[in-house]
């Protein structure tokens, strides 16, 4: 994997296949960029004679450009139980703004040019956006809910990436403190989960009124809400009063998923998070949550197809660190993977696993209209992959080239010339 190049002269994409989840795939097309915008795409005899002088080409030999993948359910700043979380908990404020920026430039470098982050750790995820926005460091662009909104003792609560409220007004003034901070979206643990130790996965611990003070507030100031969640019973509730988005989703049930398809509440499955053995063994990882992890698959892998058959949304989230190396690939390109070959049962195909990971999720984020699209007038952020996945999944696993507003910051076929 290179280094970030610089460029902010044209570029110029020639011969490949264009793809992007709402058109079918075309040949040997050429696509312009011109100040970090999409200005033409379409046939190479039209598209050249509008290169302006010092174009930078790129020749794509057969290769096939996609918009740059979403990843929906983010954390720069992961402490989970364990050795390596234990290293991030003990981080000081410069140490973990470097840590955060370091792990955005290796997300971008790996083909994730969009990231929502849910809950990081004392607020950095601010400083990260504001430094990608600003250039100042290469990174994905940054929609954030900063800091997860908990009970008291409730799911994550011992870290600084949540805030601990408690009963409706409590609530209300969470959700107002992380819109003051800038937050772009609310994010609110309604349940228990698999890194809390006393707790479990189907542990209410929200009632129905705290529910829908986080809700009714965010939706007053604009904001969507998600929600870390396993069980049917809560979920149905939030889903009930509003809720936009459910994280997670161990046990759903086919009534919960006609209720959020109904409603349009989306699904960010996260399906690696039940079978990322290798992921725990290297961040040491205690025993009891691996056990609970690992023994929730199957339930898990159950709820995402009933979600898919009912017709709920379902957008692209790791919650392992985007870039994480894991099964031959990264985090992201793993989970996408596993989205397409477990949901093909339910009728899942690989032209829907290239939409939970690029127009879904930007339409959640209200920014499909610039982003998430080879088409003319879109920002270009944009890979190079070898292969088609509108056929072949796994095409994302095979990424040489990354685009970012409208810059080569990855070229491993090193095509890029004058």
């Amino acid at each position: 994997m290179t280094h970030p190049r610089q460029s902010h002269a044209p570029l110029l994409l020639r011969g490949g296949g264009v793809v992007d989840a709402l058109r079918e795939t075309r040949t040997d097309e050429d696509v312009l960029v011109v100040d970090g915008r999409i200005l033409a795409v379409g046939d190479p005899r039209t598209v050249r004679v509008q290169a302006p002088p010092g174009t930078l080409e790129i020749s794509l030999a057969g290769r096939t450009i996609v918009p740059g993948l979403v990843n929906m359910h983010t954390h720069f700043t992961l402490v989970l139980p364990g050795d390596r979380g234990r290293e991030i908990a003990a981080m000081g404020a410069h140490d973990l703004a470097l840590h955060a920026a370091d792990g955005a430039r290796r997300t971008l470098l790996s083909g994730v040019t969009t990231v929502r982050c849910v809950a990081e750790e004392d607020g950095v995820d601010f400083a990260l956006r504001r430094a990608v926005d600003a250039r100042r460091v290469p990174g994905p662009r940054v929609f954030t809910a900063g800091r997860g909104l908990v009970c008291t003792g409730g799911h994550g609560h011992e870290n600084s990436s949540t805030l601990e409220c408690d009963g409706p007004d409590g609530f209300r003034q969470g959700v107002r403190s992380q819109v003051r901070a800038g937050a772009d979206l609310i994010k609110v643990m309604i349940s228990g989960g698999i890194a809390g130790q006393h707790e479990a996965i189907d542990t209410r611990q929200l009632t129905r009124d705290e529910i829908a003070a986080v809700i009714g507030t965010a939706h007053d100031a604009g904001k969507k809400v998600t929600a870390h969640a396993g069980p049917a019973p809560v979920i149905a509730d939030a889903v009930e009063l509003g809720l936009d988005c459910v994280e997670h989703g161990y046990q759903l049930t086919g009534e919960v998923c006609e209720q959020m398809a109904a409603r349009g509440c989306a699904l960010v499955p996260t399906l690696g998070v039940t079978r990322c053995g290798e992921f725990f063994d290297e961040c040491g990882v205690p025993r009891w949550m691996q056990e609970r992890s690992l023994g929730a698959a199957d339930r898990h892998t159950e709820s995402f197809r009933t979600a898919l058959r009912a017709g709920v949304e379902v957008m692209l989230g790791s919650d392992l660190p985007p870039f994480w190396a894991i099964d031959g690939t990264n985090a992201t390109a793993w989970e996408y993977g596993l989205m397409a070959s477990l949901g093909a049962a339910a009728g899942f195909t690989p032209r829907d696993a290239l939409a939970a990971a690029t127009t879904t999720p930007l339409r959640w984020l209200g920014a499909d209209d610039r982003l998430g699209r080879v088409a003319e007038g879109y920002l270009a952020d944009l890979l190079v992959v070898d292969g088609d996945p509108l056929t072949d999944a796994t095409a994302v696993r095979r990424v040489d080239t990354v685009i970012a507003r409208g810059q080569v910051v990855r070229d491993d076929a090193r095509s890029l010339a004058a």
